[in-house]
């Protein structure tokens, strides 16, 4: 289906969460809007996330009656994010993120609530939270969007049980405890029926958590607005008069159309993980071609940003935030891409190992820190093996990357090649190409420590956010406990990341800059076509998504007051 009209006051490349955020607030400003998505769905990759937030000072945390300011938030982001490149766009974001977050709740279907124990990731350092910045989507009801729920990009399968039934991270212990604890496993059983009605008449759960929720939220916004939507429709080329932005052209099916845009266009069509040739350009070689992140990010903001002259901001320690992974075939043959963020590694019981077969790090640390540590043990060698040891024990209480806890048969998982299983630890290391005495001697050091939950080389679960994603119910140590029960399995994961932080560069009111640090008149940026405020830093949960939404927010408010406003200072840059 073509767009209805030839003229929009604002055109969105892109529905994810910051596009989706764009698009809602000029709406709802009394703008026109049209959004485009080259795929079927709405949610990029904001659907298959934890839809974590991260606001400091949002107005949530005061409800709550957690403290937090934003002296305390630029006091932690300045050890955590030391380099004073974007420092403006910080500013911007600890600004108006918490108006961002009150206009959407007062104008859109966005509800989101503080997540009181969720502890920054740095939260030795000055400045930390043990909780509330990181915002959580409340739960939604996905029948609310009625036939359009289809248009939902549905959840990794990996990450539901039953076959589309999303889960509460907090209903997750209960479901653990079935049949050792009455209240859990009443619990347990509301849960699982309410899905199997649901089930009737929808091809999946309908009750929806985490990014998903959040995605739905932001499209039921759209909807209630009356937005119009193309999907599966690529954006060719940006329209410009002089030099101002003034439209798109798009080709749908075998036809090209030009689409004019009164007030502007935003780009926000989800970075460029999946482009071969921007991340053999940007990425560390050992960094390899796996992501975590949508398949819909190839780039296509970056190009179309180029032809109107547009500038990289390439101020980033890091070109990407990473995360570990593990790679498997699914039923209908497609490759699936497990990111292994909170649900194994911190756990007692689990190690990672490096080709030589030697712990390389601390396993309980953000996954962003965890690939930093495999990228340089890496020593820019691509494809270097590493590998998460566990025994039975683990296993089953804990489950390993899709593995889930209480999985009766691993025996498809063994066949497959993707779990790798030994009735000994040097066995083990013979299958997986390691040296025995090595790996046996580095499990075994492991386990002095271990037995009394302590670890000497690396100090796992040493403070509150590794002991948060560890098991509380395991003493003295939730991050830690021997490897001692046969058989035993390995695990292989790779570096991979879950969106780009190099990107368009942008003022402080989401406007495209040139080399020169001039705005693009009508065009602007949000989401992974931004450069990253954090520069490829990652301080704690949500800090995509946090200034996605701020900026998707400024981008739509700016473009509803008429666009004028003074430059922020300009940030290093290159041509795209």
């Amino acid at each position: 289906m073509m767009p209805a009209h030839e003229n929009y006051d604002v055109i969105v490349v892109g529905a994810g969460a910051g596009g989706m955020t764009a698009a809602a607030v000029a709406a709802a400003e009394g703008l026109s809007v049209l959004v485009i998505e080259k795929t079927a769905f709405v949610g990029g990759t904001t659907a298959w996330s934890g839809g974590m937030v991260w606001i400091p000072a949002n107005p949530k945390m005061k409800q709550a009656g957690l403290s937090d300011s934003v002296t305390d938030a630029v006091q932690y982001l300045s050890s955590t994010v030391p380099e004073p490149a974007n420092a403006g766009l910080r500013a911007a974001f600890l600004a108006r993120g918490p108006e961002a977050v009150a206009w959407l709740e007062a104008n859109t279907e966005v509800r989101l609530q503080p997540v009181k124990a969720y502890p920054d990731y740095y939260p030795e350092r000055l400045g930390a939270t043990s909780g509330g910045r990181v915002l959580e989507p409340v739960a939604f009801d996905g029948t609310r969007l009625g036939r359009a729920f289809v248009r939902l990009r549905p959840p990794l399968p990996e990450f539901t049980l039953f076959g589309g039934m999303m889960v509460n991270p907090l209903d997750i212990p209960h479901l653990r405890r079935i049949g050792r604890s009455l209240r859990s496993t009443l619990r347990a059983a509301r849960l699982i029926s309410e899905y199997m009605l649901q089930r009737l008449r929808s091809p999946r759960g309908t009750t929806l958590h985490l990014g998903n929720a959040l995605a739905a939220r932001l499209y039921a916004s759209l909807l209630a607005r009356q937005v119009e939507i193309l999907f599966s429709a690529d954006v060719e080329d940006l329209s410009m008069q002089g030099d101002r932005v003034s439209g798109v052209v798009i080709r749908h099916g075998s036809r090209d159309r030009a689409i004019a845009a009164r007030r502007g266009v935003v780009l926000a069509a989800g970075g460029f993980s999946h482009d071969a040739a921007l991340r053999k350009r940007f990425f560390p070689p050992a960094a390899g071609f796996v992501s975590a992140s949508s398949p819909s990010g190839t780039g296509d903001g970056i190009r179309l940003a180029a032809t109107a002259g547009a500038a990289l901001n390439t101020e980033a320690t890091s070109p990407a935030y990473w995360v570990p992974a593990s790679l498997f075939c699914r039923a209908d043959g497609s490759r699936g891409v497990f990111p292994h963020m909170v649900t194994d590694r911190a756990k007692p019981g689990v190690i990672a190992v490096n080709a030589a077969g030697r712990r390389f790090v601390n396993e309980a640390l953000s996954y962003h820190e965890f690939v930093l540590a495999m990228l340089r043990d890496g020593h820019g060698e691509p494809d270097r093996p590493f590998y998460l040891i566990c025994d039975r024990q683990f296993l089953w209480r804990y489950g390993l990357g899709r593995i889930k806890p209480f999985t009766l048969n691993v025996r498809r998982y063994v066949a497959s090649g993707e779990l790798i299983e030994a009735p000994e630890i040097a066995q083990l290391a013979a299958k997986i190409g390691i040296k025995p005495s090595v790996l046996a001697a580095t499990v075994a050091s492991y386990n002095t420590g271990a037995k009394e939950g302590r670890d000497p080389e690396f100090g796992r679960g040493s403070t509150i956010y590794q002991r948060h994603l560890g098991d509380a119910a395991h003493k003295p140590n939730p991050c830690v406990a021997p490897i001692l029960r046969a058989p035993f399995f390995a695990l292989r994961i790779y570096p991979a990341d879950l969106g780009t932080a190099i990107g368009l560069k942008v003022d402080a009111q989401a406007r495209v800059l040139r080399g020169d640090g001039t705005p693009i008149a009508g065009l602007y940026a949000c989401g992974n076509d931004m450069g990253s405020i954090m520069n490829g830093n990652y301080p704690s949960a949500g800090i995509a998504l946090g200034p996605a939404l701020t900026f998707g927010y400024i981008a739509g408010r700016h473009l509803a007051e008429g666009g004028v406003t003074a430059l922020a200072p300009s940030v290093a840059t290159t041509s795209v």
